[in-house]
Parts: C-alpha cells; structure tokens; sequence
C-alpha cells in the first residue's frame, strides 16, 4: 500500500491500486441513494466474500459504508491492521483482485503513505468490521484505469476491506544480542540505528551464492512464511558508491513474506529470523532481478544486491 518500494517489491497490483487515491475525492459514508442496492455481499468477516451482482452499480464518487461493526480495537492514526482486501468490477460484473487468492492479509498503517481512499475508509473503525467502499476507477486507480485488473477509468468499483487484528506496535529499531559479522559482509555506516550506507573497502568478491548473517540476534517471534512484516532497509550493489534504496530516513516497509511479493532473496532468507533482528544479506541476480536487472535503479543484470534489514514486527 505504500508509495514507494516500487523498486524492491515486485509488482503487486494491490500496491498499485493504493498509491493512486485523492484526498479531494474521499466522502462521507451517507447518500440520498443506496450506493450497494445494486450488489449483495454476504459471509462472514475474514472468509472471501460471496458477490452477487443484482443490477447495474453506480458509483459517481467515493462512497464508504460500514456492512458490518467490530466489536474490537480501534483504528486510529498511527495504528496497523491486519485486512484482507476484495476487489469487483461492477462493470463487467467480475472480480479484480483479491488478497484472500494473492498473498493473504495485507498489514496497513495509517499514515501518509497509505492512499487516501483506504485511510478514510478505516479510521475510526473497529477490528471485526466489514467496511464496503464503492467509486469510479479513476478516483481510486488513475485516470488511465488498469487493464491488468480489466479495469476501464469509468469502471465503477467495489471494495470489500475486512479488519482482521490490530498487530502489536512493531519496534523503534534492531534488538537483541550483537553478533560478529561474517567475513564476506560489507561493514555498515550507521546514524544510531540507522544504517545509511555500506563500505565496501575491504569486502571480498561476491561468489554468486545466496548469503544471510545475523548482525544482531533478536529475540521476538519467529518470522513464518505467510506473515507480514515491518522492516527498515537498505540496499548496495556491491562497490556501489551509494545505496539504491532505503526506509530508514522514511517510514518502515510491510508487506508479505515467502509469498512472492518481494525478490526471491528476502522470501528465502528472512523466513526462519526473529523479530528485533538485524540481518545482512548477499543476493546473486538469479534471486534478485534476473538478468534484466532493475535499470531505472541502476542495477544491472551481472550485480549482487547487499541488504541491511532491521526486523521490528511482524503479523
């Protein structure tokens, strides 16, 4: 759901989808007409919902109704909570996109990097609910629509958010027990918890093996496949003279693990680390970006990725 990462997640639509809200197009959650008469949306909270479409939806703005209200935690600003998202077209009366069929639950902060549409719709609201928002595609995907989801720009949409668990606040930064690095680790330039760069001065050539060390041994849940989990970042190709990505001067990165939706590298090595750990990795192309490379990001096909990760929560 965040506006950037484009470079180290792969492409998910649902990211997509919520870097393009507005502010000016949110409203409330009252109309002189009934925004779902043409629809019904029935199951309960945390399975997929069942659509039946019973006539043409009309959605000339964004409109948000509560279907059903939790009896659990608030969510306010700040806050994380852990949703499953459904998405239909009710133009062609089919299904878009859902996270119960692509990565499970998403974990959504409600901050400035979260779209608009999708902060509106969940603030205030209670674990437990069902929250229903209808609108025009190109208030909530863009003006150009999105013909990967078959979605025209005057498609009117419906989505289905359910608020599964408000997880624990994740962590300021690394905790645990320092660790030696590993001989074939850059050294890390840090700011108090803060990494801001790697020096490769005296690292040794990578040999295209897959690599991850343990720089600080956290003591937290273990990370499993499936989770979703909160990160701070940064990554260097190797002898790089600046990092090609980072969080830490930004917020923490969520998304799924061992799911596919970040570079094969991060799925096979945070998988099994613990919560408050701090991690170093050395990922060849063939479990980073292949042999195209990322070149808007200056990453060609032949380079290893180094990674710093701090592991602060996970849900």
């Amino acid at each position: 759901m965040s506006r950037r990462l484009a470079l180290l997640l792969l492409p998910v639509l649902l990211v997509a989808l919520a870097a393009c809200g507005s502010n000016s197009s949110s409203s409330s959650s009252t109309s002189s007409s009934d925004p779902l008469a043409a629809v019904s949306i029935t199951g309960d909270v945390g399975k997929k919902p069942q659509v039946e479409w019973k006539g043409d939806l009309t959605a000339d703005k964004i409109q948000t109704t509560t279907l059903t209200k939790g009896d659990g935690a608030t969510i306010n600003d700040g806050d994380q909570v852990s949703a499953q998202i459904w998405i239909g077209n009710g133009f062609s009366k089919k299904e878009a996109y859902s996270t119960y069929d692509q990565g499970g639950a998403q974990v959504l902060t409600l901050n400035d990097q979260l779209s608009p549409v999708f902060a509106d719709a969940i603030k205030g609201s209670s674990v437990g609910s069902r929250i229903v928002v209808t609108a025009p595609a190109d208030q909530l995907v863009g003006e150009g629509g999105n013909a990967q989801l078959g979605i025209g720009n005057k498609d009117p949409l419906l989505v289905v958010i359910d608020l599964l668990s408000k997880p624990k606040p994740p962590l300021k930064g690394p905790q645990g027990k320092t660790e030696p690095a590993p001989s074939w680790a850059p050294k890390l330039a840090t700011k108090g918890d803060s990494v801001t760069g790697l020096d490769f001065a005296k690292t040794p050539k990578p040999n295209g093996k897959l690599r991850s060390g343990v720089l600080i041994q956290g003591a937290g849940p273990t990370v499993k496949k499936g989770q979703s989990i909160t990160v701070n970042y940064l990554g260097e190709v190797y002898a790089g003279k600046k990092p090609f990505d980072e969080s830490y001067s930004k917020e923490p990165a969520t998304f799924g693990i061992g799911t596919g939706q970040v570079i094969p590298g991060w799925d096979k090595t945070l998988v099994g680390q613990k919560v408050g750990s701090r991690v170093i990795l050395a990922i060849p192309p063939k479990d980073g970006y292949g042999k195209q490379g990322s070149p808007s990001a200056g990453i060609k096909g032949t380079d290893t990725l180094y990674f710093v990760v701090d592991i602060l929560g996970v849900a």
